[in-house]
């Protein structure tokens, strides 16, 4: 479930009662949910005040949808802050829209909190929920969308559509060769998030509501979804080493890191930034109007990385020793 929504999809009142009653749920209104930009999200009503969450998958298919939910249902059973998808009448999480996959979530009230905002209990609470994501059972865990050869592929597509992009993504491209050169094997690793940023972490003050928007979920190292988190979290102008502490720690007190993942975690943050510096070009400078500025700045997370390689994070990384 997530607060993001591109509206690529409509949704009308009958509609939604078609899907609805597949899952045994008679619906009076449908309202769109506001922001974001990857799928199609609506807030139904039902007769008795109840309100779901109905998911229009944009990009995955059916097999890609079905094996997210059967991930989500997986994390609500190992206790994980998350909504467990309903299951239709006869059988199976999916219903069909437009062609399209779709989804249906109890509702889960909660805030998501700006920048401003974030307090250590925030980021303690984030680290620790991610920890939980990490030790949770899961059957299976798709292969990454978002590795190597997937962002040289971004960025040189990126650079033909847009040769104006062309030094930053070859600046890019060598910085990304350069690291993962760099890279240790063999690292822990299992189902992570991929995408842990505020708008996909609900909250009832400083208790996580629900963790939501699984869409990168993936096979990955544990310690790349930890700086994920940490740039997600603990970067306004610059990083703030007093929120990447107690991220840290409480990541760390759930699931402690390995040797080889605390020195790790400097090369994996740098991977982290490049990857969303590549997908904030593709998925939005690209996309932006002429002379618009985009919606999110493929440049703050240039500066991300600039600021781990001048070792603005070593401080936060050692108290973990």
């Amino acid at each position: 479930m997530s607060r993001a929504m591109a509206l690529l999809t409509p949704l009308e009142l009958d509609d939604a009662r078609g899907i609805a009653r597949g899952f045994g749920l008679e619906v009076t209104r449908v309202t769109p949910v506001q922001g974001g930009s990857v799928n199609s999200n609506f807030a139904l009503e039902t007769g008795e005040g109840r309100r779901v969450f109905l998911r229009v998958y944009e990009e995955q298919n059916a097999v890609g949808a079905q094996r997210e939910l059967a991930i989500l249902s997986s994390l609500a059973r190992s206790g994980v802050p998350t909504p467990e998808p309903f299951e239709a009448a006869g059988g199976g999480a999916l219903g069909v829209h437009c062609g399209k996959p779709v989804a249906l979530f109890p509702w889960v009230d909660g805030a998501i909190v700006c920048q401003a905002r974030v307090t250590a209990a925030h980021a303690a609470a984030v680290g620790a929920a991610l920890a939980g994501v990490h030790r949770a059972t899961v059957a299976s865990a798709p292969p990454g969308r978002f590795e190597r050869a997937d962002l040289e592929a971004r960025l040189a597509r990126a650079a033909r559509q847009a040769p104006a992009f062309e030094p930053v993504t070859r600046a890019i491209a060598a910085r990304l060769a350069h690291f993962s050169a760099r890279r240790a094997r063999g690292l822990p690793s299992g189902l992570i998030h991929g995408d842990l940023f505020r708008d996909n972490v609900l909250w009832h003050g400083e208790q996580i509501a629900a963790l939501i928007d699984f869409e990168s979920a993936s096979e990955g190292a544990y310690a790349y979804d930890l700086m994920v988190c940490v740039h997600a979290w603990c970067f306004g102008s610059e990083f703030d080493t007093r929120l990447a502490r107690a991220l840290l720690a409480g990541y760390h007190a759930v699931r402690r890191l390995t040797l080889a993942e605390r020195a790790a975690l400097p090369v994996e943050g740098a991977l982290a930034a490049l990857r969303f510096a590549t997908t904030r070009i593709t998925d939005y400078s690209l996309r932006a109007a002429a002379g618009q500025a985009p919606l999110r700045d493929y440049r703050r997370f240039l500066a991300r990385l600039d600021q781990i390689e001048a070792g603005a994070l070593d401080a936060a990384f050692a108290a973990l020793g």
